[in-house]
């Protein structure tokens, strides 16, 4: 994989504009699809309301948002639409590209996948003014600090392509989500989100309860959050992120935050 943009005459003046049209070349260029392994991804046209990317094959879409500095937050469309779509579950996946100017080369690229998409990670803007041509309208941010860890899907990571193997691997090990509702998902990412936050690789469930509370607040209809924070410990089990050591303690599996 060349993580260098090509250099070439590009159509606009705009800094920003410019940027758009290298790193989406670029992707349309080097990147796979992370869901089948196509070799390439075909830009959609301009204003596409659905995504910038698409896979031929299997049909996977993904929404390119290229920065030249990290952050946590990224800007997106309108909130309802957004929520609609979570529903709706045609949302695409989010390839987040980050990039150095001086160098015109990609630095990093993580995707993260649409089934990780719940509510909770789309935070609504305020609405522009009434001076603005679209006044009171209301776009979002998507907020990644919410998103856990096995959620986003380096292919690129400081500068350095990752097996292509290894990539498909950590896409595939997550595709069960897709056949989830979505509250239920919510309560799994929640969960796993818990895990990791607790930043050793072995715990005990102790430490889980300890987010009882921040639970209860997130769901308050609720009356049973252990139970629940349990079973969802028991799907992680099941599906490879943790593993149960006997006697109330559990251990990150290998390659999982």
């Amino acid at each position: 994989m060349r993580l260098g943009f090509r250099e070439e005459s590009v159509p606009y003046d705009s800094g920003s504009q410019r940027a758009r049209f290298w790193t989406e070349e670029w992707a349309g260029r080097e990147l796979y699809c992370l869901n089948c392994g196509a070799e390439r991804l075909r830009q959609l046209p301009n204003n596409t309301p659905v995504g910038d990317l698409v896979c031929d094959t299997c049909k996977e879409e993904y929404e390119l948002k290229s920065q030249a500095r990290k952050s946590d937050r990224v800007p997106d469309g309108a909130y309802r639409t957004m929520l609609e779509r979570l529903a709706a579950g045609n949302n695409p996946s989010l390839m987040l590209l980050s990039y150095d100017r001086a160098r015109h080369a990609v630095t990093n690229v993580a995707v993260v996948p649409k089934h990780f998409f719940v509510p909770d990670i789309i935070e609504a803007r305020k609405p522009l003014k009434a001076t603005a041509r679209r006044a009171g309208w209301v776009g979002c941010n998507i907020l990644l600090s919410k998103v856990p860890e096995a959620g986003r899907i380096y292919v690129v990571r400081n500068g350095a392509a990752l097996p292509k193997d290894l990539v498909l691997e950590n896409w595939s090990r997550t595709a069960f989500l897709q056949d989830m509702r979505l509250e239920s998902r919510g309560w799994l990412l929640e969960v796993l989100k818990c895990t990791e936050s607790i930043g050793r690789a072995e715990f005990e469930l102790s430490d889980v309860y300890a987010f009882e509370a921040h639970m209860q607040q997130l769901y308050p209809g609720n009356q049973h959050v252990r139970e629940k924070m349990r079973q969802q410990l028991q799907v992680l089990r099941d599906k490879g992120f943790i593993e149960f050591l006997g006697r109330g303690r559990y251990r990150m599996a290998k390659g999982v935050a």
